[in-house]
């Protein structure tokens, strides 16, 4: 597990490291210098083809139908809400792993 403190540094942790270095992001969305909703939407922009398929689950306290929509338009796969429950973070992973035929 790598843990960054901002969506700028998980853009440039993401942009700078080999291709299939992540398996997921788990991307909190109110954080400082770059929020999550324009890292995700960088990310997705990055001409490298992990971009397009890595999944970006979206971590929020604000989980009105709204905040939702808007992490999917940014480029994320789901919406979780806080306080997280383990249960819903392992299940939604293991959808996008199944969903990849990814064994890791």
């Amino acid at each position: 597990m790598t843990v960054v403190k901002d969506g700028k540094e998980a853009l440039e942790l993401f942009r700078d490291t080999p291709e299939g270095t992540f398996d997921a992001i788990l991307m909190d969305i109110m954080m400082p210098i770059m929020d999550g909703l324009a890292a995700a939407k960088y990310i997705r922009a990055l001409k490298r083809p992990d971009a397009d398929s890595i999944p970006i689950i979206a971590m929020s306290a604000n989980a009105f139908a709204e905040d939702v929509k808007k992490s999917l338009a940014a480029g994320m796969n789901a919406h979780l809400a806080k306080p997280l429950k383990i249960e819903s973070v392992i299940a939604i992973i293991a959808k996008y792993f199944r969903e990849s035929g990814s064994d890791r």
